[in-house]
């Protein structure tokens, strides 16, 4: 596979992740807050069901759009650790004995989209698209004039990691 292949590949998953798990996030605020998909309605939006329901309602829409993402997953993740923690963990110490693979695996899913960010097809993308182009990036760029970026890296450099040496023998090759 080639590097644009790659890397759409990567940015193609990576969106796929974000909108599935906020999607079945937000499925579990709406079991919370509205009683709806087989779930039971909290009767106390103010107790800690009812903000884990807000939480999971609004968060689970702003990941399904992009929209401050990074922030999002984060705080998501905080309440699935803290979930895990303060439910799951006192009913033993394994998650598959105490039911917390969900708020585990939730936890560092989220932890993981708040490091990466929206990913280009989210709303934070466009956003940084439109703020590059006004700055004066070409449209098609996907980060700011190579001014801004810091030093390039030369050939020598990168040969020094194996992988990328091979990749270069072969980029010559075809030349």
């Amino acid at each position: 596979m080639n590097a644009r292949t790659t890397h759409w590949t990567e940015a193609t998953a990576l969106n796929l992740l974000r909108i599935v798990a906020g999607f079945l996030f937000w499925a579990h605020g709406a079991q919370k807050l509205f009683g709806i998909l087989g779930g039971q309605q909290v009767g106390d939006f103010f107790s800690m069901m009812g903000l884990a329901g807000i939480l999971e309602f609004v968060g689970g829409i702003l990941l399904v759009t992009g929209l401050f993402t990074r922030v999002t997953a984060f705080v998501l993740s905080g309440q699935m650790a803290w979930a895990y923690f303060m439910v799951h963990a006192p009913q033993g110490f394994w998650p598959i004995q105490n039911n917390g693979e969900l708020a585990a695996l939730y936890s560092f899913l989220f932890l993981y989209i708040a490091a990466r960010g929206g990913g280009s097809f989210s709303l934070d993308g466009m956003i940084k698209r439109r703020k590059m182009v006004a700055e004066g990036a070409a449209p098609g760029m996907t980060s700011p004039p190579p001014a801004d970026r810091g030093p390039e890296l030369t050939e020598e450099d990168l040969a020094e990691d194996p992988e990328v040496a091979e990749l270069l023998r072969d980029d010559e090759k075809k030349r």
